[in-house]
């Protein structure tokens, strides 16, 4: 038995793609050895859900926010001869130690994802997390925030970068995607992400600071902000403030199809983050061959190569941010090239099927250590 505890799979967000990800992988991992895999999903509804990715096929149960009930229905799974049991969040940490009491001998992954552990955990998560086997992390700075903040072990870290979506390259090759109908027409700066106070760090903000000195130069340029949540009127108020209110485009309730359309039709993607543990958003514009624009913060510098596959800026620095974008507007010969190759790093690095092979190695490890 194999055991994956996950906050939520059946819902949007990189979070939640990234657990459909460890998920489908696990279940690949415990077949090929004859084992049973209990999947746990602790915010999804509770019916039995069946998924795929990548062809790869799973079923989760979902517990539908009752913790005990997560805890439970896993504690009963562990005393089934659980060999080792994987958390897709650090804050589910605590469970994976309570499964320990019933099976002593089980090992256990607890996954990383980003800000969520760039400030100390409290005193029962953390002291979860360093008592886990091993703790993944997708770059080499959320490691460091792991090893620094929550004093977990170096020798119990591992880097592990996450992947494409294998839907979303699907999606990519459809020719006939559309754009939505108020996507505008002409030069498009493109930007995706939650729209909400605490992730204000994503740095939205500066871009329509910015937007008032490209305009000067390129009087039709627009900026499309792609997501969702209830600080669109924050923002709204910010462009109008900013006298660029018809420059700036809110697009929400998107279908996938849509997004990769949005992604394929614009001419830059900006995230200029502080606060990406990884940035699933960048390899996504990078796989649509588009130069992109980041912070100079977390884990973006690990996957944008500055002034090769597109620019890294300071966070909340709009004269720079704008510089960047102007140097891309002023030559798309450049820009496409700065997309060209950061179609190759995603090719290269970043493609679901390595993201497999490493994880499938890693439960390997554990379970035969």
């Amino acid at each position: 038995m194999v055991i994956g505890l996950f906050p939520e799979l059946d819902a949007p967000g990189g979070v939640q793609r990234v657990g459909r990800h460890l998920a489908a992988v696990l279940t690949e991992f415990a077949t090929s050895r004859g084992w049973d895999c209990r999947l746990l999903s602790l915010n999804d509804s509770p019916e039995l859900h069946r998924a795929a990715v990548g062809g790869r096929e799973f079923v989760f149960t979902g517990c539908e926010k009752a913790k005990v009930r997560l805890a439970v229905t896993a504690l009963r799974a562990a005393k089934r001869d659980a060999k080792l049991v994987l958390a897709g969040h650090p804050n589910l940490a605590p469970v994976v130690q309570a499964l320990r009491l019933v099976a002593p001998k089980m090992k256990s992954i607890v996954c990383t994802h980003g800000v969520e552990v760039w400030e100390p955990l409290g005193r029962l998560r953390r002291a979860a997390l360093r008592r886990a086997n091993l703790v993944l992390a997708p770059s080499r700075d959320t490691a460091e925030q792991v090893a620094t903040q929550q004093e977990v072990a170096r020798e119990r870290i591992r880097v592990l970068p996450w992947a494409l979506d294998p839907q979303f390259e699907a999606l990519l090759a459809n020719t006939a995607s559309r754009p939505p109908k108020e996507f505008p027409n002409g030069r498009v700066i493109l930007t995706t992400g939650r729209w909400v106070a605490a992730e204000r760090y994503k740095g939205m903000d500066t871009l329509i600071t910015a937007l008032p000195r490209l305009l000067t130069a390129w009087p039709a340029l627009q900026l499309v902000l792609a997501g969702s949540g209830d600080d669109r009127a924050w923002l709204e108020a910010f462009a109008e403030k900013n006298g660029v209110e018809r420059h700036v485009h809110f697009l929400s309730g998107l279908s996938n199809e849509e997004l990769a359309a949005c992604y394929k039709a614009c001419e830059v993607f900006a995230l200029p983050s502080r606060g990406e543990g990884f940035g699933l958003v960048y390899l996504e514009a990078m796989a649509c061959g588009k130069p992109v624009i980041g912070g100079t913060h977390g884990g973006a510098p690990e996957l944008i190569q500055d002034g090769v596959t597109g620019y890294l800026v300071p966070h909340g620095d709009p004269i720079q941010l704008a510089t960047a974008v102007q140097t891309l507007l002023a030559d798309p010969q450049h820009a496409r090239e700065m997309g060209a190759r950061g179609r190759q790093t995603v090719d290269h690095e970043y493609r679901f099927q390595n993201f497999v092979k490493a994880l499938k190695k890693i439960l390997r490890d554990q379970c035969e250590s």
